[in-house]
């Protein structure tokens, strides 16, 4: 029986740990026709995709009409350096998936960051909240170094739509909120996180809550994203 039960946990413990392995040894691919065309905005790409030869211009931002059009290539952030938000506020877009997991063989995520301070530089901070299509989200953060608020597999949560299968398309409606001393991050209209503001706003993590807001996305992902607004609380 203990031979039984051992050779279980270690099969559960494969099943938990491969996935994450297999992340991380998924190679950030080269978007043909790279780089950003949406007027005024910018964007970074994570330093670890830097370190590894790649580069902003393999990334694609695209607009059509009042639709984002995002494909990665490397990890990355966006923005318009006139987009600030201060104070109580609420930031929210809709991201649509148009084939899940087209780009890669595992759930990749997007969503929305603020709190964007020194962006585009190597002491940048901010915090995002990114779903993936299969019922999971995760919130984390720069400061300049990267952190993690609910771990790195995340948490599933009912409130995450989940893609009916590989290749077909998946929604979801993102939003973080600041309000008093709470943030929260809302998904497809339920909070599915919160937290108090000293513990974003502390040593390795957030300069403020006050800051740029943008858009976030893994690698290896096609997106649009449609509704990118924000709104005071």
């Amino acid at each position: 029986m203990r031979l039984v039960r051992a050779s279980s946990l270690a099969f559960s413990l494969c099943a938990i740990v491969a996935p994450a392995l297999h992340a991380q040894g998924d190679a950030s691919r080269v978007v043909p026709s790279g780089g950003i065309s949406v007027p005024q905005w910018a964007g970074k790409i994570d330093a670890g995709e830097e370190r590894a030869g790649r580069s902003l211009n393999d990334a694609k931002l695209a607009k059509d009409g009042d639709t984002f059009r995002v494909t990665t290539g490397p990890a990355v952030a966006y923005w318009n350096p006139a987009n600030k938000a201060t104070g109580d506020y609420t930031v929210k877009a809709t991201f649509t998936e148009p084939k899940y997991m087209n780009l890669n063989n595992h759930p990749h995520p997007y969503g929305i960051f603020i709190g964007g301070n020194e962006m585009g530089s190597a002491s940048q901070s901010y915090l995002y909240c990114a779903a993936y299509g299969n019922g999971r989200f995760i919130v984390r953060g720069f400061g300049p170094g990267p952190f993690q608020m609910n771990g790195f597999q995340g948490d599933a949560n009912a409130a995450v739509h989940q893609a009916a299968g590989v290749g077909q398309p998946v929604t979801q409606e993102i939003a973080l909120s600041v309000k008093g001393d709470r943030v929260a991050c809302s998904i497809n209209g339920t909070v599915v996180a919160s937290y108090n503001k000293t513990e974003l706003v502390t040593e390795g993590k957030l300069k403020s809550t006050d800051g740029v807001y943008g858009l976030r996305f893994a690698h290896n992902t096609e997106v649009n994203v449609t509704g990118f607004g924000v709104s005071k609380n």
